[in-house]
């Protein structure tokens, strides 16, 4: 990924030199494991760990790849130039490449993964003080783009919470899942290497043994964990699109925060574009490519081919480091997120009461009108405050047939904006608990 949509905390999970270390401690663990079994002499395991706190050259590493086209030999091979050849010579033994690959891989997805916890705890505490801060400021809920009836900021936001607090859930899921290493050899037999070592690298690098990995860890648990950070993704585009819609001019109920010195068009010095959440829309795609890929690695030949593994060098970092700096970005976006509750009441109030229709209906199927003949009645005096501006509650005490069923002063009751919030405070303490 790009350094303009990057944080450093994250690229450096995907960095050579972060790979290499972790090449080399998987290989000195299973040295330390292959002495205590005595199948290498202890000294040989103890003088793997000079290299512990010698950098690697990763152009040296680059060089001799280029001859011999293997990446893990060409870091073997330089492993061998810092401890001595000699010294060397039991490093690897009995193990395969994909032991060292696939047991790195999932070593930096579960690094990335406490990251992108910290990233989505972020912006659930963002949108957490934001929907208690507007707990109870009104704004017309949306239907198709069209008015609806009333509800609050609090509760858009609390919905948005409830939505990030399941990413939570499944991304501790997909961490779970995805932290399992393998040390078993070729094929997965561990007919050249005891089971004990794959025990033991496994407990030191923080991962758990995967149950049969024939030579390759299987690749559903990938896929289960992309398609968590895609629906994360998805989410977030969620939250993105809302603001977005908040920030067109005709509606203008929210926009993110317009620093001093931002401009906001090259051509027009009036404008003040959510390109932020725009952003964060065009991040979400990216991430969510990586889902399709990454399901297709599942089916790979037999015990092992590396169809999946050009794949993975992209979409890993990638998708792990476009996700954690998206969260961010949104976190940002809802701390600062400047909001005009006049605005929202006006937006309401616009077509005059038009969106109280659903109280009325429900008082005349209760006052004994067929439930026909009351949405024809409401609908009617709907239509006028579409098509011509009327004032809905106006039309509702002009028309003889609504007033033979409800008398004004009930009419004029179900005009009470409050009526629409009584249940928020309900909806609060199912989603954060009660306060």
């Amino acid at each position: 990924m790009i350094p303009r949509y990057s944080r450093p905390e994250m690229v450096a999970i995907w960095s050579p030199e972060t790979r290499f270390r972790i090449w080399f401690e998987i290989e000195a663990h299973a040295c330390d494991a292959q002495a205590e079994l005595g199948v290498i002499p202890r000294a040989n395991a103890e003088a793997v760990w000079r290299a512990k706190d010698v950098p690697f050259d990763v152009a040296r590493i680059d060089e001799i790849e280029a001859v011999t086209k293997h990446d893990v030999i060409a870091f073997l091979t330089h492993l061998g130039e810092i401890i001595g050849q000699d010294e060397a010579r039991f490093v690897h033994q009995g193990m395969t490449s994909s032991d060292v690959l696939d047991t790195c891989l999932n070593v930096q997805l579960t690094r990335a993964t406490d990251l992108l916890l910290k990233g989505l705890d972020r912006v659930c505490d963002a949108l957490k003080a934001r929907a208690f801060e507007h707990r109870m400021t009104p704004r017309i809920g949306r239907s198709h783009g069209i008015h609806a009836e009333p509800t609050t900021l609090g509760l858009t936001l609390a919905r948005f919470y409830a939505e990030m607090d399941r990413n939570r859930v499944r991304l501790r899921r997909a961490r779970e899942e995805i932290a399992t290493g393998a040390i078993s050899g070729a094929v997965g037999t561990f007919a050249n290497i005891d089971p004990y070592v794959e025990d033991h690298v496994c407990r030191m690098m923080g991962l758990t043994p995967e149950p049969v990995s024939t030579q390759v860890i299987p690749r559903d648990r990938h896929a289960m964990f992309f398609a968590t950070l895609g629906v994360i993704a998805s989410s977030i585009e969620n939250v993105a699109i809302e603001i977005r819609h908040m920030q067109r001019t005709e509606v203008l109920e929210a926009e993110e925060y317009f620093s001093p010195g931002q401009k906001g068009s090259s051509a027009m010095p009036h404008k003040r574009n959510p390109v932020l959440t725009e952003n964060l829309t065009g991040l979400a795609r990216l991430v969510r490519s990586a889902v399709t890929p990454a399901m297709e690695n599942v089916a790979l030949w037999h015990e092992r081919d590396i169809s999946h593994s050009s794949v993975e060098r992209a979409i890993a970092p990638d998708a792990t480091v476009t996700l954690d700096f998206a969260l961010h970005r949104l976190a940002g976006v809802i701390e600062k997120l400047v909001v005009y509750p006049e605005n929202m009441l006006a937006n309401m109030n616009r077509f005059r009461g038009l969106v109280m229709s659903q109280r009325v209906l429900l008082a005349l199927t209760q006052a004994g009108v067929s439930r026909e003949d009351a949405y024809r009645l409401v609908q009617r005096n709907a239509m006028k405050v579409w098509e011509h501006g009327a004032d809905f509650k106006a039309e509702l005490l002009a028309d003889p047939e609504v007033t033979a069923a409800l008398p004004p002063s009930e009419i004029e009751e179900k005009f009470d904006l409050g009526y629409h919030l009584k249940h928020v405070d309900t909806i609060f303490d199912r989603v954060f608990g009660q306060t």
